[in-house]
Order: structure tokens, then C-alpha cells, then sequence
């Protein structure tokens, strides 16, 4: 089993060997795994050596090839990675919070970004998202309430059957599932009690798809 900085350093010069062709330089090497001197790099290269993990090549600067890779991690990485991935679960993102959306009638649009929420990191880790807290019950068969926040992708497109922020005459902004009909956008509520709206297509725009649900039980 390899040290921590042995470990650190042969997949260092690993990868930079791949991206560029060659070994990365001793300053390089120092401050990839945290030395202060040459003489520390030059033992930890010996020791990788020795172990059959690197070859130096004579007669060649900064001339060093990997032979193998370590088929486990030491143990303090593999602490340091768990803790990382714990650290990243926790961890919150803010986004904004526009205001409100019917999930019934429409209402007027609100983007006002003054105030934001926090959500898990992993709800928002690619694209751009807002917030919308949810007004009306027309959505309650897709499982989205009264007094939801939901958490909006960012998008001016979408395919047939999302659920979608749709504006409407760029002032009304409805929470439905979308479908495209010839010219026409059909806006499907998930609630018997409630009719489907039917608007031609010019009149709409995507504002942003359903990414998730936030409910607070309290």
C-alpha cells in the first residue's frame, strides 16, 4: 500500500503526463502534494521506483513513465473522499425566489430576485434554476400542493408532457404540463375540477420545467 503522498503524486504525474505529453515539473510536483523541498519529491519518485509504480527515463528531463496504478486507494484518501462527499450532501445552494405561481388560475408574473431560498446542492448541481412557491390545487394529481416551493430549471423550450412555467401574454404565469397541437399549446391541469387551456402558440413562452418539490409538514 502506498503512503498518502505517494499516492498523490503518481496520480498527479498520471494525469499531466496524459494531458500534456510529459511530466510536470519538480515545483509542480511540490506543490501538487504539499512539499516544501526537491529532496522530498526525489525521495517520494525513488520510492515509486522501487515499487515498480514509475520508470525514469535517462538522458531525458522531467522524463518519467508510469508503469501501473495502485489497484487500491490509501485509506486516508479514501476517508478524505467520504468526507468530501458528505460535506457536498450538506451543502446548500441559494437560488431565487420569484414569488408566486398558480397551480390553478393564472396570476401576473413575478421575477423579483431580492429574496432566495436555500436548497440541497444536488437539486441545482447543473443548470440554472429559480423558486416559485405554489398557489392552488389544480396541479394536486402530479403530487404538487398548496403551498409548495417548486424548484424551476431555467429553459425557454421543452418537450411535450413536461410540467412547465408557461407565460402567457407576457404578464400570466401558470404551472401546467404543456402540449403542442399544430399552432396551438395546450396547458393540462392535473385536477378533474379544472379545464384544459388552450392558447396559441405565440401567445406562450416557456419561462422554465419542474426540476423537484419542496413541502415543509410544519
Amino acid at each position: 500500500m502506498l503512503t498518502v503522498k505517494q499516492y498523490k503524486l503518481l496520480m498527479y504525474i498520471n494525469k499531466i503526463t496524459k494531458e500534456t505529453g510529459c511530466a510536470p515539473s519538480f515545483d509542480e510536483m511540490k506543490d501538487a502534494v504539499g512539499l516544501k523541498s526537491k529532496s522530498g519529491i526525489h525521495a517520494l519518485l525513488n520510492a515509486l521506483e522501487e515499487r515498480e509504480f514509475i520508470k525514469k527515463l535517462p538522458h531525458k528531463a522531467r522524463a518519467l513513465e508510469v508503469l501501473r496504478l495502485p489497484k487500491f486507494k490509501p485509506s486516508a484518501i479514501m476517508e478524505e473522499e467520504r468526507k468530501r462527499e458528505v460535506a457536498l450532501s450538506h451543502a446548500a445552494a441559494q437560488i431565487p425566489l420569484y414569488g408566486k405561481i398558480a397551480a390553478g388560475t393564472p396570476i401576473e408574473a413575478i421575477a423579483n430576485e431580492t429574496e432566495t431560498i436555500s436548497v440541497p446542492f444536488e437539486m441545482v448541481a447543473k443548470g440554472r434554476y429559480y423558486a416559485l412557491n405554489i398557489e392552488g390545487d389544480s396541479m394536486m394529481e402530479a403530487g404538487i400542493m398548496d403551498g409548495d416551493t417548486a424548484i424551476i430549471k431555467k429553459a425557454d423550450t421543452a418537450d411535450n408532457g413536461a410540467i412547465v412555467v408557461a407565460l402567457i401574454d407576457n404578464h400570466e404565469a401558470t404551472l401546467k404540463i404543456m402540449q403542442r397541437k399544430g399552432n396551438d399549446v395546450y396547458l393540462i391541469p392535473c385536477n378533474k375540477n379544472y379545464q384544459t387551456r388552450v392558447v396559441s402558440a405565440g401567445r406562450v413562452k416557456i419561462q422554465g420545467v419542474l426540476s423537484s418539490i419542496i413541502r415543509q409538514y410544519c
